[in-house]
């Protein structure tokens, strides 16, 4: 078993019902698919907007939470597949899509927020090869969505 940070022990919400016709998580040999995952708070509320200027009205700092709070929900989605984290071997990917302005060029400072949770808990399984992208629109004014794909062990 590997060496975990302290982090490891950050208090993940409950797996959320899919929005549509998917499933959370597909496993297939040792890598899992992670759906993408929006930011919902802890009463269950979604955060919502565009970062930017010129018509945004989420700062970066605030996107960047927002971030965080999807990685939660894709740690808790690989919880529900696995029945714990103790098999993640590592991530391999993570795509984060940030809905912003035409001239906002931070969406890697924004996704940073999910892969600084990731390593926090996974530690430097946490780390793997990341693309963050700047979209007009996202579901139901979400200002962030990020999808993963994960190795783990048997």
């Amino acid at each position: 078993m590997s060496q975990r940070p302290a982090g490891r022990h950050v208090t993940l919400p409950e797996p959320l019902q899919p929005f549509g016709l998917y499933v959370p998580a597909v496993r297939t040999g040792n890598l899992v698919f992670l759906s993408g995952a929006g930011p919902v708070r802890s009463d269950g509320t979604l955060v919502t907007g565009r970062v930017g200027t010129g018509g945004g009205d989420l700062s970066p700092a605030l996107a960047r939470d927002a971030a965080r709070l999807a990685g939660l929900r894709l740690l808790a989605a690989l919880r529900a597949e696995l029945g714990d984290l103790d098999r993640v071997e590592r991530v391999v990917k993570l795509l984060g899509f940030v809905r912003c302005t035409p001239d906002f060029a931070g969406q890697p400072a924004v996704v940073d927020g999910c892969s600084e949770l990731l390593v926090e808990v996974l530690g430097e399984a946490g780390r793997g090869a990341r693309s963050a992208v700047g979209v007009a629109a996202l579901p139901f004014g979400i200002p962030v969505e990020i999808e993963a794909v994960v190795q783990v062990g048997e």
